[in-house]
């Protein structure tokens, strides 16, 4: 198994940027694909970007693309979220999820999941 946990939420101003990150233990990191999904209040959880193994590829919602940024560094078990020009539509928990191939949108691919990490953008 693989134990995901997010970190970097908070509470913030619109216009600022943030960096989530996703610390995973147990199974070897780098053999997970990754993905982050958010979910606001009264909303679906939706797709937000995911990345390959290695980090050679990247793929996001296409109505996100251009403020949020996916890496990971497999060295240090972790995946980050670069989010930059946060606006208060921003305001979600953000989830991390790894699965051994897939890094797309859907929701139910994914075998391992985090607790989520909440963020507000105040206006």
């Amino acid at each position: 198994q693989v134990q995901l946990v997010e970190s970097g939420g908070g509470l913030v101003q619109a216009g600022t940027s943030l960096r989530l990150s996703c610390a995973a233990s147990g199974r070897t990191f780098s053999s997970y694909a990754m993905g982050w999904f958010r979910q606001a209040p009264g909303k679906e959880r939706e797709f937000v970007a995911g990345i390959s193994w290695t980090g050679s590829t990247t793929y996001y919602a296409e109505s996100l693309k251009g403020r949020f940024t996916i890496s990971r560094d497999n060295a240090k078990n972790t995946l980050y979220l670069q989010v930059n020009s946060l606006k208060p539509e921003d305001t979600a928990v953000y989830y991390c999820a790894a699965d051994r191939n897939y890094y797309g949108e859907r929701i139910s691919e994914y075998d391992y999941w985090g607790q989520g990490t909440q963020v507000t953008v105040s206006s």
